[in-house]
């Protein structure tokens, strides 16, 4: 487990600020099939560089130990997962028919950062394989990598 000051680095309350005052409603248009409100940044965020809006760049996890931080954050972590789980639990709709679009684009991106994080078997795996055959988003692997490729060998 990280230390508190090291979980404060990637300013992660941001993100508890802004799901505290809607998670309710998250849940239940999660659990109706249908995102409905102005949400998916800071509920399924994505890697930096994949959004050019203030709220997307606001919103970005810009490392893999970010993205670790987030899904160890007993808040946003659990949180994460619930609501994936709870779009996992919509086997009758597309993930289309949930977000719309581009937020399905958003999904796909949130579920192949935190898979690339998660142990395999993880719902971030049953995601991409439920509603994505599978496939990982190549635009989100590719920004991971090179991000990985400007680290110094010894955090690689």
């Amino acid at each position: 487990m990280r230390s508190t000051d090291q979980l404060d680095d990637f300013n992660l309350p941001r993100f508890v600020q802004a799901q505290d005052p809607v998670f309710e409603w998250v849940q239940e248009e999660l659990k109706a099939g249908r995102k409905r409100r102005h949400w998916m940044w800071f509920v399924f965020p994505q890697f930096a560089g994949l959004g050019g809006s203030e709220m997307s760049r606001h919103y970005a996890i810009r490392s893999r130990e970010e993205a670790a931080a987030y899904l160890e954050h007993p808040k946003l972590g659990a949180r994460l997962r619930t609501c994936t789980q709870l779009v996992l639990d919509s086997k009758q709709r597309t993930i289309t028919e949930i977000f719309g679009h581009p937020d399905n684009l958003k999904f796909h991106s949130s579920m192949t950062l935190f898979a690339q994080i998660a142990p395999k078997g993880s719902v971030f795996h049953k995601a991409l394989d439920q509603y994505f055959h599978g496939i990982r988003d190549d635009w989100t692997l590719q920004l991971l990598d090179s991000k990985q490729a400007q680290l110094p060998t010894n955090q690689g």
